[in-house]
């Protein structure tokens, strides 16, 4: 980081606003420069501060953190971070969708030390905000419609089998910092089941995956499922990665299955896109599309070169779209990426890559 990041912390516990403030000073390049115990005096500390960042609790008083979002959004928008327990899962999924950019977990429901143990997490995502695309956090309903547009009118001009170049049978995803509001929007665009499945390697903690799968499952035609052992990869089926393992996909009596594995002191990201890809790229060879979103770091760059040694195709969304450019930098920088689009048009071009629909209008 180059540069001082200002930060307004925004909890209605005391303590957990000492807390936060702490282990955001453990930043050299940080500095906390307001406080506010509800969301209205949020907006006001927001307004007259102008922050780099904010971290959220969405339980408080007055006025709740989806009206501050909704608000700061629509007036001056900010990087938000949110801070909130366990058993929010549904909540945070909401406030991602409203614009935050990121979460954490906190440890416990109740006031406690255990915050504490959020601080290297918390910090690692602080130093993302340098490279965030505040463009790519607005609401992506507009894009959703857009997407479906040109899906339906591509249907009309299906691609005769015999005349296919591809014809992909599993799409790998991998996905980090901006990938859940990133995944909603191409999976809302899919409005019938379709002859391939999808496998998502989504960056996120243990304990929030089913919940994430089982809200993408409610805007989709696929069947959207967090991956269980043993599951099988199937047409019309997406299986996201469970929060604290990995997921890889092995050949089992005719068919392909997924297996959660515990992560290794190598995985830095978890669930690692690199592992599942490569997993991908030993079952699937040429019948594999690879997609790297939005995140920060380098996980999937490794994969990417499996895919393509493999004789499948990668895509990346691009600097325009992307949260965080870090993972689509790194799998681009590679030359193992066949293509590079914005998240709008992401959807309809693994139809096409998929042969569901013409490579035209």
């Amino acid at each position: 980081m180059k540069k001082t990041v200002k930060v307004v912390v925004i909890d209605d516990s005391a303590y957990n606003r000492r807390a936060i403030t702490k282990m955001l000073e453990g930043i050299p390049e940080v500095e906390v420069i307001g406080y506010a115990a509800d969301g209205e005096e949020g907006i006001r500390k927001i307004v007259d501060l102008k922050p780099d960042l904010v971290t959220l609790d969405l339980e408080m008083p007055k006025m709740d953190g989806f009206t501050l979002l909704r608000v700061i959004n629509a007036k001056c928008p900010v990087p938000v971070i949110v801070i909130s327990a366990r058993n929010d899962d549904e909540r945070v999924f909401k406030a991602l969708e409203l614009g935050a950019v990121d979460f954490i977990p906190k440890p416990t429901t109740s006031i406690s030390i255990d915050l504490l143990k959020i601080q290297a997490d918390l910090q690692q995502k602080v130093r993302s905000v340098c490279n965030l695309n505040m463009a790519a956090l607005k609401p992506r309903e507009e894009a959703v419609v857009t997407d479906r547009e040109l899906i339906r009118r591509s249907r009309s001009q299906v691609v005769p089998p015999k005349k296919l170049v591809t014809g992909f049978e599993v799409v790998a995803i991998g996905s980090s910092t901006g990938g859940p509001p990133a995944l909603q929007t191409i999976f809302s665009a899919f409005t019938d089941k379709l002859p391939f499945a999808m496998v998502v390697a989504q960056h996120m903690p243990e304990g929030f995956t089913k919940a994430f799968a089982d809200r993408l499952n409610r805007f989709s035609a696929f069947e959207i499922k967090e991956a269980e052992d043993g599951d099988l990869i199937k047409p019309g089926r997406i299986l996201v990665a469970s929060g604290g393992k990995n997921l890889i996909l092995q050949k089992a009596e005719g068919d392909v299955v997924a297996r959660l594995q515990a992560p290794t002191t190598k995985d830095k990201y978890i669930p690692s896109v690199d592992v599942l890809f490569e997993s991908c790229a030993k079952i699937y060879g040429d019948k594999l599309l690879g997609v790297v979103l939005t995140g920060m770091g380098n996980d999937g760059s490794r994969g990417v070169r499996a895919i393509k040694a493999a004789g499948g195709s990668v895509l990346a969304e691009s600097r325009e779209s992307a949260v965080v450019f870090g993972m689509p930098r790194e799998a681009i920088a590679t030359g193992s990426v066949d293509k590079i689009l914005t998240l709008d048009g992401m959807a309809r071009e693994i139809l096409i890559r998929c042969g569901v629909i013409a490579p035209h209008d």
